[in-house]
């Protein structure tokens, strides 16, 4: 399989080639066009209860297999959301947890599944509790809500993040989530409320954008009834 990300920046696709048997997963609605050698079938990852649970976590249930079954052929993929994709290249030693709707595609060889957040982190941390999670050797392509920056977290160090942030992070990595002032007043009257505290080693992925501020500030201009 070969790739490449096109017009990257605020509306990038993602431009895939599949040899003759080749397989990619996509989400739910992200093919944009393929030629006429791939067969899209819409299929229930891992089975019902994670496929419940992907849900629940405000992903679709079902993913697109698009497998080259006549020959090798194209594939064109793109999020529904304006923003960056990044590819991810897995080497089997952990997984990757990604916020939701941040999941685009992955290749064959890449398990997709959810994985249930503590009650605490559930509540606080603005993703629900439920958060999915990638595994093995292969290729995953994450999209964001703007730009996607890497924070790099030496050894022993702690970075603060605002959870409507956040867009994925290695699985070994430990984080906690909390008020982002001391006082419970401060925290809120601030606009920050929640943060993630993370502790590395390790690399966690940012949107330069925040999708629910977008939406409070875009609400003002939207007509209400009378």
């Amino acid at each position: 399989m070969r790739y490449d990300i096109l017009y990257k920046g605020a509306f990038p696709i993602v431009k895939v080639n599949l040899e003759k048997g080749e397989l990619i997963k996509a989400e739910s609605g992200a093919m944009v066009s393929m030629t006429s050698t791939i067969d899209v079938d819409g299929k229930l990852e891992g089975g019902v209860f994670k496929g419940i649970g992907r849900m629940f976590s405000g992903e679709n249930l079902f993913f697109q297999n698009l497998v080259a079954n006549r020959g090798k052929g194209e594939v064109l993929l793109a999020p529904s959301i304006p923003g960056d994709i990044v590819d991810v290249d897995l080497d089997g030693s952990y997984g990757l947890c990604i916020q939701k709707d941040g999941f685009l595609a992955a290749t064959q060889e890449v398990e997709i599944s959810t994985q249930v957040q503590n009650v605490l982190k559930g509540i606080f941390s603005g993703e629900g509790f439920f958060i999915l999670k990638v595994r093995g050797k292969g290729v995953t392509f994450i999209n964001s809500y703007g730009s996607i920056h890497a924070i790099n977290i030496p050894d022993g160090e702690e970075r603060i993040i605002d959870n409507g942030h956040l867009v994925a992070w290695p699985d070994y990595m430990e984080y906690s989530i909390e008020k982002a002032s001391k006082g419970w007043v401060s925290s809120f009257t601030s606009g920050e409320g929640f943060v993630c505290r993370f502790k590395g080693p390790g690399t966690v992925l940012i949107q330069t954008r925040n999708p629910e501020g977008f939406g409070n500030w875009i609400q003002q201009f939207m007509p209400t009834s009378k």
